[in-house]
This record gives C-alpha cells, sequence and structure tokens, in this order.
C-alpha cells in the first residue's frame, strides 16, 4: 500500500459517496463494494477500498475499516465511530463531506491569496537582478569610453543607481528568506515558533484567530451531529482550533460548561464568538437548531477569515509594487540624468 494520506478533497468525497448509500439503506460491505467498482482511477483510494472491502464483508465496522488502511485522517475515524455508536454513521457522514470540503476550500483561498504576492516578489527579484547585471554595466560602458567634467558627475550616479538597486535587492531576498523559513516552520514540529512571530503582527494574527474559530467551529458541528456530549465535543473540538488565543478562550467555555451552563451562554458570556454570532447561537440552542446555526457560523467564520486575508494582501501588493517602481525609477533617473547632461552640451 501507498504510504501517505488522503487529501481532504478525497476524503470529503469518500464520506458524501458513503453517507448517500447508507440514506438509501445499503449495507456498509455492500457500499465499499460498490464505491471501490465505481472508483477505478487507481491510487491511495483504490488501495484503501480494497482493505476496507475485506475488513466489512469480515464484519467489522466502517471506522475499524477505515482505521485499517491508514489513509484517513484521525479525527474522521473518530468521527465515523462515533456515529456507529450513537447510531447516527448518516448524520456523520454528510458532516464530515462538508467539513473537509470547507478545509479544502479554505486553504484553497489562503494558497491562491498568497500566491500573488510571492510572484510579485520573484518578478522584483529578477528585475534587480537584471538592472544590476545587464542595464547598469551598459550605461557604465558607455561613461568609460566618455571624457570631460560631466563623466565624473556620470559614475557618482551610477554608484547611487547601484546602491538603489543593491538594497532593494539585498531587502527582497531577506524577505524571501524569511518566507521560506517561515513556511518550513510552519510544515515542521517547530509551527508553534511560526505562530508566536505572526501573533505579534496584528492583522496577521487576526488571520490566525478566525482561522482557528473557523476550524473549532466546524468541528463542533461534527462532533454534535455524531450525538457527542456538549462538553466532550468541545473539548475535542478544542485540539483542532491549532491557535493558542482560541484554546485559551474554549478552556474558559469549557471551565463554565462545568458550572452548569449550556454551550450558546458560555460561548455568549466569555465572548468566543462576535456578539451577533453568540446571539445567533443562542437562539440556535433555545430553538433546538444548534447544529444548523454552527454550520451557518462556519460559513460565515470561513468568508470573514477569507477577506481579512484579502485585506492583507491588499496591503502587501501595493507596497511590494511601489518598492519595484520606486528602485527602478531611481536607478533609471540616476543614470540618465547624466546622460541628458551629455546630450544638452553637445547640442
Amino acid at each position: 500500500m501507498r504510504r501517505g494520506k488522503l487529501d481532504s478533497l478525497g476524503v470529503s468525497a469518500f464520506c458524501e459517496s458513503m453517507a448517500m448509500m447508507c440514506q438509501s439503506g445499503i449495507q456498509m460491505d455492500e457500499a465499499v463494494a460498490l464505491l471501490r467498482s465505481g472508483n477505478g482511477g487507481g491510487g491511495i483510494l483504490e488501495e484503501g477500498l480494497v482493505v476496507m472491502q475485506t475488513e466489512t464483508e469480515l464484519g467489522k465496522g466502517l471506522s475499524a475499516a477505515m482505521e485499517k488502511t491508514g489513509i484517513f485522517p484521525e479525527y474522521a475515524v473518530r468521527m465515523v465511530a462515533a456515529g456507529e455508536n450513537f447510531g447516527r454513521l448518516e448524520d456523520v457522514l454528510f458532516q464530515l463531506a462538508r467539513y473537509y470540503a470547507d478545509q479544502k476550500t479554505m486553504s484553497a483561498r489562503l494558497k491562491n491569496s498568497v500566491i500573488y504576492p510571492v510572484a510579485m516578489l520573484v518578478i522584483i527579484i529578477a528585475v534587480l537582478i537584471i538592472m544590476l547585471t545587464m542595464v547598469l554595466p551598459a550605461f557604465s560602458d558607455v561613461y568609460d569610453h566618455l571624457t570631460g567634467s560631466l563623466t565624473v558627475s556620470a559614475y557618482s550616479y551610477v554608484r547611487w543607481a547601484y546602491g538603489f538597486c543593491w538594497l532593494a535587492l539585498g531587502l527582497m531576498v531577506l524577505l524571501a528568506a524569511g518566507l521560506g523559513a517561515g513556511f518550513a516552520l510552519w510544515n515542521s514540529k517547530k509551527r508553534r515558533s511560526a505562530e508566536k512571530i505572526l501573533e505579534k503582527i496584528p492583522i496577521c494574527a487576526s488571520i490566525m484567530e478566525s482561522l482557528g474559530m473557523f476550524r473549532f467551529t466546524a468541528a463542533l458541528s461534527t462532533f454534535l451531529a455524531s450525538g457527542e456530549m456538549q462538553d466532550i465535543a468541545v473539548a475535542e473540538s478544542m485540539k483542532m482550533a491549532a491557535c493558542r488565543p482560541v484554546e485559551e478562550k474554549i478552556h474558559r467555555c469549557a471551565q463554565r460548561m462545568g458550572q452548569g451552563y449550556g454551550i450558546a451562554q458560555a460561548a455568549y458570556d466569555e465572548g468566543l464568538f462576535e456578539p451577533v454570532y453568540g446571539r445567533m447561537l443562542l437562539a440556535g440552542e433555545r430553538s433546538g437548531n444548534l447544529e444548523s446555526v454552527l454550520r451557518k457560523l462556519t460559513d460565515l467564520l470561513a468568508g470573514h477569515c477569507s477577506g481579512l486575508v484579502e485585506r492583507l494582501v491588499g496591503i502587501v501588493d501595493p507596497v511590494l509594487s511601489g518598492v519595484l517602481m520606486l528602485t527602478v525609477g531611481l536607478s533609471l533617473l540616476s543614470i540618465m540624468l547624466p546622460l541628458i547632461g551629455m546630450m544638452n552640451s553637445i547640442g
């Protein structure tokens, strides 16, 4: 079997397919066999379905079969097991399909938002290298063949141009190195170190908190759909937030729930959500529609997080564009001014 895990989109598709077949009354072993016959694309899922079919035909549950494959996230396996235990497998599978689809969508939004600034950074570095290796040396050669008082001033202008370009190139390379190091830390065991750095930047801290709330709310909605008790659902969902400030707020809510308060009241009292979202949660709990309200909140938090990322990109893009135009403009001006003076003196 291949190593690795099924990606979020694959998990979402699997859970939705299984949920629809479960909804139709098809037994698990038959559902897995049907899904395998309809897959036919090879890869991780195909290999996993082979193992799952064997396990379910032996009478094992869906969660045990999923765990045996080793391709599904631990969270998905645990939620399916909870759904089986509480008799709400169908609801849990639909919730998991939505959860992983939302995760994939959010991840895609974040990546797309980062691509343009990174591309702009690469373009700036490339332009500066061209200026330093081709444009400025060409003008230096021109001035080398000239004589007179203007040549001395020309060299001083060229030195200024070189200085501008080297300074900007150094800053851009440092920025690129910082981004690379941050990306490496984020995807390593030292992710907390990267989070601490980002938490010191106000807009980045807001994005991380919003993303943490999105993950927590989506997980909580899935846990409650499985029939889990509210206090256990909150404690388990807190692990999905992956953001220290959000985890601290959730911990305070959990303590308040230990005093006998419901999740909506505890969240409202501790300011876990914004006031308008907190009132929505209270209304949902009192009307018996807590799960549907949580799903709505998940969508709202996803939109809020995307808006913060777009706002950050809206700040970074003009800054990078300004650096490029300012550096190139000043450099060209520095090397063109003495040339214009020479042409005027000749004319």
